[in-house]
């Protein structure tokens, strides 16, 4: 099993950031980055809004730094782990800007990029930006497709949908990887059927480990039916941990323990198909949450195996 990490600071909605996070700022994100390239996570991530309303502003906070700047900044910064947009909204744009970003960035990064995608909730960035809320699926589904032809090997990439048509316009840099995953976030049914027929991967949003299993047995069974081939990566979001015993209340919601008691629990997300568990380590600083990610990376995962 695998395992990745949702940034700190770069999101501060108030259902998992720590109250550290709302002084920091670009070192606290490189160190982080790091701490976690040298401990093998397999990808750091970075979300996706474009302007939250008033309405919804106390509960997520206005904090969202731009996946695509947040990710090129610390691919420089790092070696060896991927870059998960963790996920980008690619409906509120159009699919041959979001590629020309997105395929910069893994030629950039020497082949790092995980495009993962979904459908977005709020509804105030699709009016603001004239896209249509109530349609918001259709234009994602649309939208996968039109990115695979822009981020593929064709320097002049070609697509003809219903809302999108473009063709003889050239990009250049391609990006590095023949083929730049995409996975698909969220839930719902038409997420979870877009995720088992439009995607390499599926990002679970919020479900709990009871709920898993039924899931991944729908992707699949949907991609056996539709005759989709190839390899794709189911994932999962653990609850919060925190290695050790914590010197502070980390809350009943949060693990914690000795390594092979945490690892015993991850161990259970594989024995349902899970492929790759994305882990949200506790701290009560930035300091802290590098100690957290050296001790995780050191300690538990050797017990995955």
């Amino acid at each position: 099993m695998r395992y990745g990490i949702q940034l700190p600071v770069q999101s501060q909605s108030t259902l998992y950031a720590e109250p550290w996070e709302a002084a920091a700022g670009p070192d606290d994100l490189v160190a982080v980055a790091r701490a976690a390239d040298r401990a093998g996570f397999a990808y750091i991530a970075s979300c996706d809004h474009v302007g939250v309303p008033r309405r919804l502003a106390a509960a997520m906070s206005t904090i969202w730094y731009d996946p695509v700047a947040t990710l090129a900044f610390l691919a420089a910064a790092t070696e060896r782990t991927l870059l998960l947009s963790h996920v980008a909204v690619v409906g509120l744009r159009h699919p041959l800007l979001s590629a020309k970003q997105y395929a910069t960035l893994d030629h950039l990064s020497g082949g790092r990029l995980i495009l993962g995608v979904g459908a977005g909730h709020v509804r105030e960035e699709f009016d603001v930006l004239g896209v249509d809320f109530a349609r918001r699926g259709v234009v994602l589904d649309e939208s996968i497709d039109a990115l695979r032809a822009a981020l593929g090997p064709d320097e002049f990439p070609e697509h003809h949908g219903k809302r999108y048509d473009f063709a003889g316009l050239g990009q250049r840099p391609r990006p590095a990887q023949e083929h730049v995953p995409v996975w698909v976030g969220g839930s719902s049914p038409a997420a979870v059927r877009r995720a088992a027929l439009k995607g390499d991967g599926w990002l679970p949003q919020g479900d709990p480990r009871d709920r898993l299993p039924a899931q991944i047995a729908r992707i699949h069974r949907l991609r056996e039916e539709a005759g989709v081939e190839g390899p794709f990566t189911v994932g999962a979001i653990a609850e919060p941990l925190y290695v050790g015993t914590p010197a502070w209340d980390v809350g009943r919601r949060t693990l914690s323990g000795p390594p092979q008691a945490l690892a015993e629990s991850l161990r259970a997300y594989r024995a349902m198909g899970v492929h790759q568990v994305q882990v949200r380590l506790r701290s009560r600083g930035r300091a802290e949450l590098e100690d957290q990610i050296a001790a995780f990376g050191a300690e538990v995962a050797p017990c995955l195996d």
